[in-house]
């Protein structure tokens, strides 16, 4: 489904990624994990089409995207849910749910789409006329969540959603990507919580310094004692 070849991301004259070979089938969910400053969120903004590419090839169900648009990469199934969650504070829950489907091919799926959030975080329901800032950072990752599901993607990109939670939120985040993954939406998840990630992965990348140091199953990584000793955590 998700090619990426020989991808470099640089800021300005500064190498930050690459060059990295990353793929993702169909129906899978891939964890790239990694210390902080590896290139996670680099990679994921590059494939969403935030920023520029400086070398290497992208391509999305065989076809090359290298040079689409991120306008392009939503049409084409792809959503992102980024790093610190980005909500309109002033904004209500809904309101911010409302902004994942202002394609037109999702505009007409609007109410489907929020009765699929709100069986997803039945809390946020009770809360759609709130404003966003006004919840707690474990409700605000939720909607950030439900604002991508409205676009109802092939592929969900997410970007450290465990970021400043408390376990117990952790928890709850987790449980509802296994059920988005389970619903047959195909999953890139960047994640410092290397644990909670490798236990939800069907298959990881391990990234340090811009490159993929190790790739494989979960446990083949953890099998690994130089990986968990360097990597890993554990």
């Amino acid at each position: 489904m998700l090619e990426v070849e020989a991808l470099e991301v640089a800021y300005g004259d500064a190498p930050a990624l690459g060059p990295v070979d990353l793929a993702l089938d169909a129906g899978e969910l891939v964890a790239v994990v990694g210390p902080n400053g590896a290139g996670k969120t680099t990679l994921v903004n590059a494939v969403q089409r935030l920023l520029p590419i400086r070398a290497g090839r992208l391509r999305l169900d065989g076809k090359d995207v290298t040079q689409a648009g991120a306008q392009d990469m939503c049409a084409r199934g792809v959503a992102i849910i980024p790093e610190g969650r980005r909500l309109f504070g002033t904004l209500s829950v809904e309101e911010n749910l409302e902004l994942g489907c202002y394609r037109r091919e999702a505009r007409a799926r609007r109410d489907a789409g929020l009765e699929r959030v709100y069986a997803l975080f039945p809390m946020l329901k009770e809360r759609r006329h709130q404003r966003a800032r006004t919840l707690s950072g474990g409700q605000q990752q939720m909607v950030a969540i439900g604002r991508a599901l409205m676009a109802a993607p092939r592929l969900l990109l997410i970007d450290e959603p465990s970021l400043g939670l408390a376990p117990a939120v952790v928890a709850q985040v987790f449980d509802a990507i296994g059920a988005i993954h389970a619903a047959g939406v195909s999953v890139l998840l960047i994640e410092q919580n290397v644990m909670r990630a490798l236990a939800i992965a069907q298959r990881a990348y391990v990234l340090d310094g811009g490159r993929v140091a190790a790739e494989g199953r979960p446990a083949e990584l953890l099998a690994r004692p130089e990986l968990r000793e360097a990597y890993l955590g554990a």
